[in-house]
């Protein structure tokens, strides 16, 4: 299912001389796990596009249609109060200058601490919002389900909730204590290379703090005596120091360290959920006695032979029930659909009428929701505001339209007459128009995707996934519960900057972490922006040309950076560029766009070997490499005037493969394959057939043979 989808997108910007088309009828999808590369020319909407994702837009756009649709909510219909819980939380965004990104008057740590702070307030509120919301459908539904003892069941759900997450509040304490002495022994290390003796001896005041409350049973067990010798051994060693030698001072710091990391960072953390089950159960538990992952595996097996196995039967059961539930609301709905889509085929639309149709469809949609699903069904959920909006951009375009074409007629009569008369005139501002047509066919499409949605819907596919179903909300109400009990300190914000810093290749973190951003070179500041960006641990990143400001080398690093982090966190990536050789190597689909349009649209593969419109043979032409022994082409011309786009493909001005429909007729998007897309009429059956250049075909070969070549090295290494 997809993270994100982008419907039809269009956005304006108002000037002096006219409304400016930035983008025009973008529309996309970005799956978990997936790198999108929307590539083009500057100016081309690839920016705009990513600024309205991140709800940034300047003040004077105009988003004339379309929908962003994430978690089920269009981003374009959020107010700001409710928004700014999403960016930086949810969605991140990597910007082209680094400096102009970062605060140059405060430390790199601060903002990097802030960041997470803030979110983490967002995201306890989120949790706990969501935990309330989900656990009290499932007991609506599995009492409509018939399940005995539905409200026993419930409670005892919700009180190993409650244990596990006071537990986990405990432990979180003590972990973030042993995660804070050894930030302070690395301190001590840093600072003892240094000689500077009294900055070791705040330090070791830190520590001696920080070893206080270090103590529970899965971190440093109370009572610990070995623990205690080898703290005091470093006092006493720090006691000592002079200034000069440090020797003894490291040798105990080398002793008390693997003991912080293996409480404070443990390779297997405790599964409070079984444990605190078990532990009501009566079941012995100590970790000196045995391994930590041989207790969360007794634990686990107790739980589900006792309570957990049975419990999911019973989420089980309630999802059956509520998805056939919806799947008869479902056919119900397609009817009422049906028929009040009628009121928006009329000749002329009534708006009273049109809006108590839009009402009692939007009312039967609602009602086909199954609210326990973790996953939601998008075009159910924007249902409502997407008519709603539609309805009134039209009955306005019918009101504003003759006054715009008044307007437009006056003011052309007044330059006509003042250039007649010899005197300058200022152009005529164009018109700016609703699109009527557009708006009522927006409606329509609204309709006719969830007829055709809800006429596919069975019970027999809806009992088959109630198993994964019930798997998936029951491992998310432990996350949200989990989520709304972690406080995040500002000495663990601290370590996880310092881990942050180190995983995008930050030097001498501890040392950076208190400097200002013009000490960071050009490199070192975009990879500051991208910890930023990745500290709040977002569903999707957006990188805005992170690497245009960058030498060659320092690109291919960040580039590198950007792929190995979206691979260990499985996010989902919108890269944006103008060349499309940063993104060879990353991109899982590529989207070129053209003058605020999307003109080819398919996988990486599709898009470099099988290139089908001709603004992409030009992008690629002009793409250089170490191979290409002719000289590289320059795409002719400019970009067009965008305040009176071009009726037909806005690209035929500059494309010598252009026939006579392309200057009069906009191309629709030709389906190559399931996945590859291309607006070019040269894909029209009755057009002449058209090769790529010649410099394009022979880039395609070799780029063929290079990944055949890979793909027999890789091959080779697995054996």
């Amino acid at each position: 299912m997809a993270k994100l989808e982008a419907r039809h997108l269009t956005i304006s910007f108002r000037t002096n001389n006219g409304a400016v088309r930035a983008v025009r009828d973008v529309s996309f999808s970005l799956n978990a796990g997936e790198t999108l590369a929307i590539a083009g020319e500057s100016g081309s909407g690839k920016s705009v596009t990513a600024r309205a994702i991140m709800g940034i837009l300047a003040g004077n756009a105009i988003v004339e249609n379309g929908e962003l649709i994430y978690d089920g909510r269009d981003l374009l219909k959020i107010p700001e109060e409710e928004f700014h819980t999403l960016r930086g939380y949810k969605l991140a965004m990597v910007f082209q200058d680094p400096l102009s990104a970062l605060n140059p008057i405060v430390r790199i740590g601060k903002q990097l601490t802030e960041a997470m702070i803030l979110n983490n307030k967002e995201r306890r509120r989120d949790g706990k919002k969501r935990y309330a919301e989900y656990i009290g459908e499932l007991e609506k539904n599995m009492r409509a389900a018939g399940v005995p003892d539905t409200k026993q069941k419930i409670d005892q759900f919700k009180e190993i909730i409650t244990k596990s997450v006071s537990s986990e509040e405990q432990y979180e304490k003590a972990a973030e204590a042993a995660v804070e002495a050894l930030d302070c022994c690395e301190e001590i290390r840093a600072y003892a290379a240094r000689r500077e003796k009294k900055s070791v001896a705040d330090a070791v005041q830190r520590l001696k703090k920080a070893c206080k409350n270090v103590y529970n049973i899965y971190v440093i067990t109370p009572g610990n005596t070995d623990f205690e010798a080898m703290a005091g051994e470093v006092f006493s060693a720090a006691k000592a120091y002079n200034g000069a030698d440090s020797t003894a001072l490291i040798a105990a710091l080398d002793k008390l360290e693997p003991v912080l990391k293996a409480g404070g960072e443990p390779e297997v953390k405790p599964d409070f959920f079984a444990i605190s089950f078990a532990e009501e159960k009566g079941m012995h538990l100590d970790p000196k006695e045995e391994r930590l992952a041989v207790i969360n595996e007794k634990c686990e097996a107790k739980l589900e032979e006792e309570f957990l196995g049975s419990f999911r039967k019973d989420v089980e059961k309630a999802f059956v029930h509520s998805g056939k539930a919806s799947v008869v609301q479902k056919k119900k709905s397609a009817e009422v659909l049906r028929s009040m889509r009628t009121v928006f085929e009329k000749e002329e639309l009534d708006k009273s009428e049109c809006e108590n149709a839009a009402k009692a469809a939007a009312d039967a949609v609602d009602a086909t929701i199954n609210r326990m699903s973790v996953e939601k069904e998008n075009a159910s959920y924007v249902f409502r505001s997407s008519v709603k909006a539609n309805i009134e951009r039209y009955f306005y375009g019918l009101k504003a339209n003759p006054k715009e074409e008044k307007r437009f007629e006056k003011d052309t009569i007044k330059h006509d007459k003042l250039q007649a008369a010899g005197k300058i005139a200022l152009a005529v501002v164009p018109k700016n128009l609703v699109n009527l047509d557009q708006s009522r066919q927006n409606i329509l499409n609204s309709f006719d995707e969830l007829i055709a949605q809800y006429n596919e819907a069975s019970e027999e596919a809806s009992e088959m996934e109630a198993p994964q179903k019930a798997q998936s909300l029951i491992d998310a109400l432990k996350e949200w519960s989990s989520q709304s009990g972690h406080k995040i300190s500002l000495a663990l914000a601290k370590h996880h900057a310092i881990e942050l810093m180190q995983e995008v290749g930050i030097p001498e973190p501890y040392k950076r972490y208190h400097q200002y951003p013009f000490e960071f070179s050009g490199g070192m500041r975009q990879r500051i922006v991208i910890a930023i960006a990745l500290s709040t641990n977002p569903d999707i990143l957006i990188c805005d040309e992170p690497t245009t400001a960058l030498d060659v080398t320092i690109q291919a690093q960040i580039l590198e950076l950007i792929n190995r982090l979206k691979a260990q966190r499985n996010l989902s990536v919108i890269f944006i560029t103008h060349d499309l050789g940063v993104v060879a190597n990353m991109a899982d689909r590529l989207a070129i766009m053209y003058a605020g349009k999307i003109v080819e649209y398919g996988t990486a593969d599709e898009v470099f070997y099988d290139p089908k419109h001709p603004y992409t043979w030009a992008l690629l032409s002009s793409m250089p490499d170490l191979e290409t022994k002719e000289k590289l082409e320059a795409i002719p011309g400019t970009p067009p005037d965008m305040i009176i786009p071009p009726v037909g493909d806005a690209f035929a001005a500059r494309n010598k493969y252009a026939m006579q429909i392309d200057f009069e007729k906009q191309p629709p998007q030709f389906k190559v394959s399931d996945t590859h897309w291309a607006a070019t009429w040269l894909l029209h059956p009755q057009a002449p057939k058209v090769d790529p250049p010649r410099i394009v075909l022979e880039r395609i070969e070799r780029m063929k043979k290079l990944q055949e070549k890979n793909s027999v090295r890789e091959g080779g290494q697995e054996e």
